[in-house]
C-alpha cells in the first residue's frame, strides 16, 4: 500500500511551526532507563534499557532488553520496542546501559552493551535502529569478558559495565567501558582510573587489544558511564560521579589525556524540585542538524511529577519504587565560546521541534510526541525485525498526539493497520486536543484475534496546512481488544508519484558522452521510485549551483562543473535510450587524491561493470585536479533504461563518462599532457592561505601549504589522519585532501 505525497512544495511553502514544544518524558507507557544517543543526516537515535520487569517492591534492577527510538524532528518519536532481548539471546545474562553510535563508513548503526551487571562486553549492528541486529565480532564472541569468551578481560576494573561507543569523524572506532572501584582500578576524586578506551579494527570483526588505554581523569570520584563525544575538534570524556552527577574533561586525542573541566549535567531537577529520586544519573550526547542534545533518566513517571500519570509495573502494582523505575527524557545543551560545556538545564516541553512533521507517510503505530492510556508489545526473535505494536486501554482516555504536523493543501483520508477482537472499536482524529474538533472515525474491523491485521480506511475533513497537534483517540467497550501496527494520511490536492525524468527531457542516445553533473531530475512524491539520485547529506559542499536544491557536490573546473565530494553508498542515475543491444565500451574521467577510491555502474538494478578503481593523480599533489580516464567493457539492451553510477570507494571526481560503440573501442576524448589535465590542474602552492573544514561541512582550523601538497602541510599542522575540504582564503579554489599516518 502506498500513503500519496503532497508535492515538496507545499511544505516549503507552509514553514515550520514556531510554537511546538516536545515533550519529556519521551515515553509514558513503560519505564526506560541508560539512554544512549548518536545521529545521522536523517534522524536522532536514541536507546535504553527498560525497568519494566522490576515488580513494584523492587529492591534491585531487573534489566532484560534494549529499546530503540527515533526522531526527524526532536518532537514527534517512533518507539520500535524492544530491538535486542537478553532472554532470547545465549550466552548473555541481563544487559543494562548500552551506547550507540553511526560509523561514518559503512552508514551502520553499531551497540556496545554488557553482559550482566559487570561480566563484559558486547557488539551488535544493524543497518536500521529497527535491526535485526547481530554480533559482528569474529567467531561470535563479546568484545570483554570477566569469564572468558572475550577477545579480552576486565583488565582489574571493578565493574565491567556502562560501555560507550564513538566513532570519529575518519571512521575510527572506539569503545570504553567501566565504573565501581578496585585496589588496582581506584576511583579518588581528582584520581580517577576506572575506565579503559580500546580501538576498534576497520573491519569491526574486532579491535587493537594493544591499543588499551587507561581513560584516568580528575575530579569528582567517578561511578560509571564513560561517553565520548567530539566538538570543534575537541574531544569530551564525561561520567558519572559517585554523587550522581555528570562531569566532563577534554582531549585532542579520543585515547586522552583527558583534562578535567567541570561538571555539566546535575542531578535531574526542575525549579529546585529533584526528578530524579535523588539517584543515579546517566546520559547520551549527540549532534543533530546543528543542534547538540543530551538523553538522560529521570524518575518522573513513578514519581508522578508534574501530573504524569503513574503507571503500574510490571506485575500490575500502582506506585512502584522510582528508584528502580525510571523514564528518559532530552533536553539540548550549548557550549561556551571557549569550547566548555554550559550546564544542562532540565525542562519539562524538552527541545523545539525543528521541522514539521509529514502526515503522508506510513509509520509504525508508536510514533507520537505524547500519549495516555495505552501500552505497547514487542514481539522480538534473534535475527528479525520485532513486531512493536499499540495496545489501547479504550473504556479509558486513551490516545496519542502528534505535534506540528503539515498537511499541505488538505487530507482526505486516515489509513491504519489494526487487529480487534471487539465490534464497535474506533479511533477517531481530533485537533488541538483529544475532545477537540473531530476530523474523522475509523471503524475497526474485527479480526477475531489480535494476530490477524487488516487495513481500515475512513475519510478527514478540515486537516490542512500546518496542525499544532493531531490525536488519535482510541474507543472500545473492553480493554485490551485492540493492536494497532501502523497509521498513515491520504491527501487532497495533492499529485500521485511521478517518477524521474531524464535531464532536458530527452533520454541519452547511447553511444554518447554524459556529463557526470546531468544526471536526471528527480520525481515527486514518496518511494525510492521517484529518486534519481542519494546524497549523503542535502548540503552542496561544491561552489556550483548548477543543480541548485539537490545538494549534489557540484564543482566549477575549467572544463566545466564535476561531480565531487563523493562518499560511500552515493549513487547518481541517467536514463538512457539504448540503440541497439551489443557490446559497448565506457571511459569515465576521474580524479582522486589516494589509491582507495571507486566506483560501479548498474542498469536498471544489476550491476554491468566490476568495482573500477580511481588511480590517484600522478602530479603527487593531493588536490583532485590531475584527471585519469578508467575503462570498462560494457554489454548492453536495446531500449530505454536507467543507468546508476554507485559511489563504492569514496573521495573522488568525476568530470563525465563516454560509451561508445563495441568491445574495447578507442577512447575518442584521451587525456594527455595537453588535455584535460593541463586544463584544469592548478598549483595549490599559488593559494597558500586555506580554511580547513570537516566532513561535516564545520570549519575546523587553518592551514598554509607553502610549497608542500595538502596532505602534508595538514599533518605537518597537527590534523589528525582523515579526509578534508580545503577551500582557498584569497580566490575561489576548494579541493579534497587526505592526512595519512
Amino acid at each position: 500500500m502506498r500513503i500519496l505525497s503532497r508535492a515538496g512544495i507545499m511544505g516549503l511553502a507552509a514553514g515550520f511551526v514556531s510554537v511546538a514544544l516536545a515533550d519529556n518524558p519521551i515515553s509514558v507507557y513503560h519505564y526506560l532507563a541508560d539512554p544512549g544517543a548518536a545521529a545521522d543526516d536523517t534522524y536522532f537515535y536514541v536507546i535504553t534499557d527498560s525497568d519494566d520487569p522490576a515488580p513494584a517492591n523492587a529492591n534491585g534492577y531487573s534489566i532484560k532488553a534494549l529499546y530503540g527510538f527515533r526522531t526527524k524532528d526532536m518532537k514527534n518519536w517512533t518507539d520500535f520496542g524492544i530491538i535486542y532481548d537478553a532472554r532470547k539471546v545465549d550466552g548473555i545474562g541481563d544487559i543494562w546501559a548500552s551506547d550507540i553510535d553511526v560509523n561514518p563508513k559503512d552508514g551502520k548503526l553499531y551497540i556496545v552493551f554488557p553482559d550482566g551487571g559487570g561480566g563484559g562486553v558486547g557488539l551488535i549492528s544493524a543497518d536500521s535502529i529497527a535491526g535485526p541486529w547481530a554480533n559482528p565480532v569474529s567467531g561470535g564472541k563479546k568484545l570483554i569478558n570477566n569469564w572468558g569468551g572475550g577477545l579480552a578481560d576486565c583488565d582489574g576494573i571493578g565493574w565491567c559495565f556502562d560501555p560507550g561507543i564513538f566513532f570519529d569523524d575518519d571512521g575510527t572506532g572506539y569503545f570504553t567501558f567501566g565504573g565501581g572501584s578496585s585496589d588496582s582500578r581506584p576511583a579518588r576524586d581528582n584520581n580517577n582510573d576506572i575506565f579503559n578506551i580500546y580501538k576498534f579494527n576497520p573491519d569491526m570483526k574486532g579491535f587493537d587489544v594493544s591499543s588499551k588505554t587507561h581513560l584516568k581523569i580528575g575530579g569528582p570520584k567517578a561511578m560509571e558511564a564513560s561517553y565520548i563525544h567530539k566538538y570543534k575538534g575537541k574531544y569530551y570524556l564525561s561520567y558519572s560521579t559517585a554523587d550522581l552527577r555528570i562531569a566532563y574533561g577534554m582531549s585532542s586525542n579520543p585515547m586522552g589525556p583527558y583534562e578535567y573541566k567541570g561538571i555539566f549535567m546535575g542531578n535531574p531537577s526542575i525549579n529546585g524540585q529533584n526528578i530524579n529520586a535523588n539517584n543515579n544519573n546517566h546520559h547520551g550526547i549527540a549532534e543533530f542538524k546543528g543542534h547538540w542534545y543530551v538523553a538522560y533518566h529521570d524518575r518522573r513517571i513513578a514519581n508522578g511529577y508534574d501530573g504524569l500519570e503513574k503507571i503500574p509495573a510490571e506485575d500490575g502494582q500502582a506506585n512502584p519504587n522510582p528508584a528502580y523505575h525510571r523514564s528518559v527524557s532530552v533536553d539540548e545543551f550549548f557550549y561556551n565560546d571557549d569550547g566548555t560545556m554550559k550546564s544542562l538545564t532540565f525542562t519539562k516541553d524538552g527541545p523545539k521541534q525543528i521541522e514539521n512533521f509529514d502526515p503522508y507517510d506510513w509509520y509504525p503505530a508508536l510514533t507520537s510526541s505524547k500519549q495516555k492510556g495505552i501500552r505497547s508489545r514487542s514481539n522480538w526473535s534473534l535475527g528479525k525485525v520485532a513486531e512493536h505494536l499499540l495496545l489501547p486501554l479504550s473504556t479509558k482516555e486513551s490516545w496519542i498526539r502528534v505535534s506540528g504536523v503539515d498537511f499541505g493543501t488538505a487530507a482526505t483520508g486516515f489509513v491504519v493497520q489494526a487487529a480487534s477482537t471487539a465490534d464497535g472499536d474506533k479511533i477517531e482524529i481530533h485537533t488541538g486536543s483529544a475532545t477537540g474538533t473531530l476530523a474523522g472515525t475509523c471503524t475497526l474491523k474485527n479480526t477475531g484475534n489480535k494476530n490477524s491485521f487488516a487495513e481500515n480506511k475512513c475519510e478527514v475533513e478540515g486537516l490542512k496546512g500546518i496542525v499544532d497537534q493531531i490525536f488519535l483517540v482510541f474507543k472500545g467497550n473492553r480493554d485490551s481488544t485492540m493492536a494497532i501496527k501502523a497509521w498513515g494520511f491520504e491527501g487532497s490536492g495533492t499529485t500521485p508519484p511521478e517518477p524521474q525524468k531524464p535531464f532536458g527531457g530527452k533520454a541519452w542516445a547511447v553511444p554518447c558522452k554524459i556529463e557526470a553533473e546531468n544526471f536526471d531530475e528527480p520525481g515527486t512524491g514518496r518511494g525510492g521510485d521517484v529518486d534519481s539520485y542519494s546524497e549523503s547529506d542535502s548540503e552542496n559542499h561544491g561552489d556550483s549551483d548548477y543543480r541548485d536544491g539537490t545538494g549534489v557536490d557540484l564543482y566549477k573546473k575549467a572544463t566545466g562543473v564535476v561531480v565531487g565530494y563523493n562518499t560511500e553508498g552515493e549513487w547518481l542515475e541517467y536514463t538512457v535510450n539504448v540503440s541497439k543491444a551489443g557490446d559497448y565500451t565506457l571511459y569515465a574521467a576521474v580524479a582522486a587524491a589516494g589509491s582507495t577510491s571507486s566506483f560501479k555502474f548498474s542498469l536498471d538494478g544489476t550491476d554491468i561493470t566490476e568495482e573500477i578503481s580511481v588511480p590517484a593523480a600522478s602530479s603527487g599533489e593531493e588536490n583532485y585536479e590531475d584527471y585519469n580516464k578508467v575503462k570498462a567493457n560494457i554489454t548492453l539492451p536495446a531500449g530505454e533504461h536507467v543507468l546508476r553510477l554507485t559511489v563504492v570507494g569514496a573521495w573522488f571526481d568525476i568530470d563525465y563518462f563516454n560509451i561508445l560503440e563495441g568491445k574495447d573501442a578507442p577512447d575518442t576524448e584521451p587525456i594527455g599532457t595537453d588535455a584535460i589535465r593541463n586544463s584544469v590542474a592548478f598549483k595549490a602552492q599559488q593559494y597558500e592561505s586555506y580554511r580547513v573544514f570537516d566532513l561535516k561541512g564545520k570549519q575546523v582550523g587553518t592551514v598554509n601549504l607553502n610549497g608542500a601538497s595538502a596532505g602534508e602541510a595538514l599533518r605537518a599542522a597537527g590534523y589528525i589522519q582523515g579526509v578534508y575540504m580545503l577551500r582557498s582564503v584569497h580566490g575561489d579554489r576548494k579541493f579534497m585532501a587526505r592526512v595519512t599516518k
